[in-house]
């Protein structure tokens, strides 16, 4: 499995950009797709996921600024990112979990990173 991110760059406080990801590969049934990000010094943090069933998690620093959606024929997922704020600065990545069928939990696959920049 493959993930292919794009849509980073650099904006200004106020400004949007829309994140790209599509995934390719041998994978089936229900799974969940997402954003997480990580800052320098930071820890890796979930940003917003997006189940099959359309079911949405976001964090609470984004909520009411991010939309993630999902394209499930083209195993895509897209994140809206609207009002950025320098603290969104980081490294978004691209996720993809798949529930393991011989035991219990997920096994998680990453695109390569996408830097976005949110100058004030």
């Amino acid at each position: 499995v493959q993930l292919q991110a794009s849509g980073g760059g650099q904006v200004e406080a106020g400004g949007s950009l829309t994140l790209s990801c599509e995934a390719s590969g041998n994978f089936f049934g229900m799974n969940a797709m997402g954003w997480y990000r990580q800052a320098p010094g930071n820890q890796r943090e979930l940003v917003a996921t997006r189940t099959t069933s359309s079911v949405t998690n976001y964090a609470d620093s984004v909520k009411g600024r991010f939309t993630i959606s999902r394209d499930i024929a083209k195993n895509a997922v897209y994140l809206q990112m609207n009002s950025l704020q320098p603290e969104d600065t980081a490294v978004y990545y691209c996720n993809l979990a798949v529930p393991m069928t011989d035991r219990p939990g997920v096994r998680d696959f990453w695109g390569q990173g996408t830097q976005v920049t949110v100058s004030s």
